[in-house]
């Protein structure tokens, strides 16, 4: 039960799921350097430096994490590592002595990180496929459900509801790939001691002993290693990561942030899911708040700002290394995870409940899309052998007339004023004048390449 009389963190209870809490716990980080401390004590016996009964020893114990202990000794010598080694070496009364041995705390410190950043990205893949299988699905549902587009957040011409999704569709497909690189891509300090150079672990086994060594650390960690390290790993890996991270949050924030729009009641298309008993505003009960799509803009924006942090982290890494990053790396690697997850969640919940008003959505197109049926009028005419330039002036006469009458609140009346245009009849019968503007089909590639966008992201997720 969290304690409510000191501050708590909101992704302590508020935010993110249990699974990605409980991998940036202090517990898990604590079940992380035991790992390594027994793979390290593992390897240097296959070199006969420890005996095979303190590694028995060692692996019986390590999942004992004793942090009121832990934090006791910490409490006196002020050093996190070094207090989780004594509380273990006190369970461990044969191999106590042995645990760290050669090691320096970056040693086990920048190959946890490494192991967990590795198992948070694979838990963000996880949830961004099941987002994609979500987006997949909506948009072969309205993949030809006519809608208007807007550009300068002004009615243009139409579309369909489909082919908007499958472009928030596409960049996250872009997303899954961009993590799935970078995921690929992390690597652990290894084993180099202070400096990098790896002198300590060269003065138990040789520099032959060695190179052996470090690569049995590696299998037996399942975790590549960098070839060339200081006191830490490179820290950019961890900005590029940040960065794949922050691309995703930006593609979610644009995601949500025309939901907003779209979800206004003077457009009044779509609507996140609201509860039966659901309250949206304190003082006024009518209100519909999409509290949903706002969470994720406030989020993804702090998400933004933190590959910033990630690239001084870098940068900023003086000659072998500066303890300059560590304070802020203990908030700043988890709760870039752990937006990442409430982001996915809750985009995730929107898109599986989102509401589409398609009364509303035809009531739209009613009003507006005869608007986007001129530039066709225009290239029929043009074709038939009027000129562009005299027939672009009278449609763009005939549309400021309707306009106005629209803004009133009356029925778009352009179709029947250009049908009886005799300009315009000059070149073109009135049916045929009226058939062009008809305009629900005038979605050009937007119902096939929706479909092929769902199909590609189907096919790129694994089984």
């Amino acid at each position: 039960m969290p304690d409510y009389d000191t501050y708590l963190s909101p992704f302590s209870w508020r935010y993110a799921g249990p699974e990605m809490r409980r991998l940036w716990s202090e517990n898990t980080k604590r079940l992380l350097w035991r790992k390594i401390w027994v793979a390290l004590a593992r390897a240097q016996s296959e070199f006969g430096l420890v005996t095979p009964a303190q590694v028995a020893e060692l692996e019986a114990n390590a999942g004992r994490i004793d942090l009121e202990r832990a934090l006791q000794i910490e409490g006196e010598i002020h050093h996190d590592l070094m207090a989780e080694v004594r509380t273990f070496a006190e369970q461990c009364p044969q191999a106590g002595g042995i645990i760290h041995l050669g090691a320096t705390s970056m040693d086990v410190e920048d190959n946890a990180d490494a192991l967990r950043l590795r198992q948070a990205t694979g838990l963000v893949l996880e949830s961004l496929a099941g987002l994609l299988r979500a987006f997949a699905t909506r948009i072969q549902a309205t993949a030809g459900l006519p809608i208007m587009s807007f550009t300068h957040l002004q009615p243009a011409e139409p579309s369909t509801l489909g082919y908007r999704l499958a472009f928030t569709a596409q960049d996250l497909l872009a997303d899954y790939q961009e993590l799935s690189r970078q995921r690929e891509l992390i690597n652990g300090k290894g084993f180099k001691g202070a400096v990098g150079t790896a002198a300590s672990y060269i003065e138990l086994l040789g520099l032959q002993g060695y190179q052996h060594f470090e690569a049995r650390l590696s299998e037996l960690l399942d975790l590549p290693f960098f070839a060339v390290a200081t006191q830490t790993y490179p820290r950019r890996q961890e900005y590029h990561l940040l960065s794949a991270l922050a691309g995703l949050g930006g593609t979610l924030y644009k995601f949500a942030f025309d939901l907003r729009l779209l979800q206004s009641p003077t457009i009044g298309e779509l609507n996140e899911p609201f509860g039966s008993r659901q309250v949206g505003s304190s003082a006024m009960p009518f209100k519909r708040n999409p509290i949903n799509a706002e969470k994720i803009d406030s989020l993804a924006r702090a998400l933004a700002a933190m590959p910033q942090i990630a690239w001084g982290n870098a940068a900023h890494s003086l000659l072998e290394r500066t303890l300059d990053d560590s304070a802020n790396r203990r908030t700043l690697l988890p709760e870039a995870f752990l937006i990442t997850d409430e982001l996915l969640r809750t985009a995730t919940r929107l898109v599986n409940g989102l509401r589409i008003n398609e009364d509303t959505i035809r009531r739209n197109f009613a009003i507006y899309a005869p608007f986007a049926g001129t530039e066709r009028l225009m290239m029929a005419l043009v074709k038939a052998g009027a000129d562009r330039q005299e027939m672009h002036e009278r449609l763009r006469d005939h549309a400021m007339q309707a306009w106005q009458v629209v803004q009133q609140g009356q029925p778009n009346p352009l179709i029947p004023a250009l049908a009886a245009d005799l300009a315009f009849q000059a070149y073109l019968p009135p049916k045929q004048i009226q058939s062009l503007l008809v305009v629900e089909d005038y979605t050009g590639i937007a119902t096939q390449r929706a479909l092929d966008t769902a199909a590609n992201i189907l096919k790129a997720l694994p089984v």
